[in-house]
């Protein structure tokens, strides 16, 4: 816990009036002799009591002693390198962090279960030295006790730069690669595809957005916690798309043939994927992910209690690029109908054919289409959207530029909103008239 910026020495008391006894306070004491000087510095503030039930104590940040179930402590102590060196069996044990006493002395005393009367201020007593433990494993174990997560952890072996560390741009590329191969997961808990281009992004990047990430001092260790509400469906999906992976790109290193790659895409493996794995590895001497399950949760259905870990090894790149590149050119496109707001129109002439922005409202997963239209068609969707009306159009979704391109596109009509929906489109066309007006002019004009 930091102490207060106050408690440095200035001044003789602490805070405004503490004396020595001589007074308490501002005209305190002996009358007309003024009290202590204030401080200069203003304190911080008492923090308030948190809500009954929360899960944090007041102010320190510690999880709450009496909602720590002890096992759960211990799997992850364990988890994260912590040893077990003693205690009494079935009552007490003794835990150092990971290096022993090298790693700053830290010694945690924690009850086996709850059965005796002085768990709980053991297990507060434990929770405060972590607290202020500088091991990094140690703040792992407190975010692990917060939100019981699902830790999917990386691992490169990278050339070590100054002092034994990664250099910052090593860093930002294996924080992307962690980020896609995230992303792959939650894209492919929303569906099975080889390739998902645009299709249900919005819904896994806000399937990610409880996601914690922790790095290791040296760079060469990232580790996310999936929450187990939201995340955990993810951690199950990428568990299976990792070991499909793994064992399609065995198959293609011994055969030759990529026929496991496609049966790979019902497990979760996708171009997506494929692509993050080539990020994760390309400039090491290999990387491994690893899944382990929130305690306090237990395993999933399906999945191995404890997980080994997945390697990867430059050896396997090309293979993953080929699967990539497969993926990209055999999924096919999907036949829609989509409801989407014009946003942009856009012909090199007065008349004749054009191409039209639709922000989509329904009928696929993707934020905005374009679709070339001809020359009925397009004036259709001009005075829909001069009026304030969608148009609602039937074609196929392209997969070519990711998912973002309508063909053979027919039957475009405008579509009735209720009042609300169409005040909202009727105040952007008008917030953006001038773009609009410029957009609708030929191409020469501009």
């Amino acid at each position: 816990m930091h102490r207060p910026i106050d408690d440095s020495g200035h001044g003789t008391g602490d805070g405004y009036g503490a004396g020595d006894g001589a007074g308490d306070g501002y005209g305190a004491g002996d009358r007309g002799a003024p009290g202590p000087a204030p401080s200069p510095y203003r304190p911080h503030p008492v923090p308030a009591a948190d809500p009954a039930g929360s899960w944090s104590s007041p102010g320190d940040g510690v999880p709450d002693p009496g909602r720590v179930d002890p096992r759960v402590l211990g799997a992850l102590l364990a988890r994260h390198g912590w040893q077990r060196r003693g205690g009494a069996a079935g009552r007490y044990g003794r835990w150092t962090p990971p290096g022993g006493r090298a790693s700053g002395g830290t010694s945690l005393l924690v009850p086996d279960s709850l059965a005796f009367p002085d768990c709980e201020d053991l297990i507060g007593e434990a929770l405060t030295a972590l607290a202020r433990s500088a091991a990094p494993s140690a703040r792992e174990v407190l975010t692990g006790l917060a939100v019981p997560s699902d830790e999917v952890r990386w691992w490169r072996e990278v050339p070590p730069g100054p002092a034994g560390t990664v250099p910052w741009p090593a860093q930002e590329k294996f924080r992307s690669a962690a980020r896609g191969i995230l992303l792959a997961g939650a894209l492919a808990v929303r569906g099975r595809a080889g390739y998902h281009g645009s299709r249900h992004r919005s819904a896994a990047r806000a399937a990610l957005e409880p996601v914690v990430v922790a790095t290791d001092p040296g760079g060469r260790v990232l580790t996310a916690f999936l929450p187990v509400p939201p995340g955990r469906p993810v951690a199950v999906r990428l568990y299976h798309a990792l070991h499909a992976a793994r064992e399609a790109v065995d198959y293609q290193r011994a055969t030759g043939g990529m026929e496991a790659f496609d049966s790979a895409v019902e497990a979760g493996v996708s171009r997506e994927l494929t692509e993050a794995l080539v990020a994760l590895v390309r400039g090491t001497e290999g990387a491994r992910i690893a899944l382990e399950w929130a305690p306090a949760a237990g395993v999933p259905e399906g999945c191995a209690a404890r997980p080994e870990p997945v390697e990867f090894s430059p050896g396997d790149l090309p293979a993953l690029r080929e699967a990539g590149a497969r993926y990209l050119t055999d999924e096919p496109s999907v036949p829609v109908r989509i409801t989407g707001a014009v946003v942009r129109l856009r012909r090199s002439g007065p008349r004749g054919e054009g191409t039209v922005k639709l922000r989509v409202l329904g009928g696929a997963e993707v934020g905005h289409v374009r679709v070339a239209l001809d020359e009925e068609a397009y004036r259709t969707a001009g005075h829909a959207h001069l009026v304030g009306l969608p148009i609602r159009v039937v074609g196929r979704l392209e997969s070519r530029g990711g998912f973002r391109r309508l063909t053979d596109a027919s039957g475009v009509v405008p579509v009735q909103v209720d009042e609300t929906e169409r005040d909202r489109l009727m105040k952007s066309l008008h917030e953006n008239l001038d773009f609009f007006e410029e957009a609708c002019g030929p191409e020469e004009d501009r």
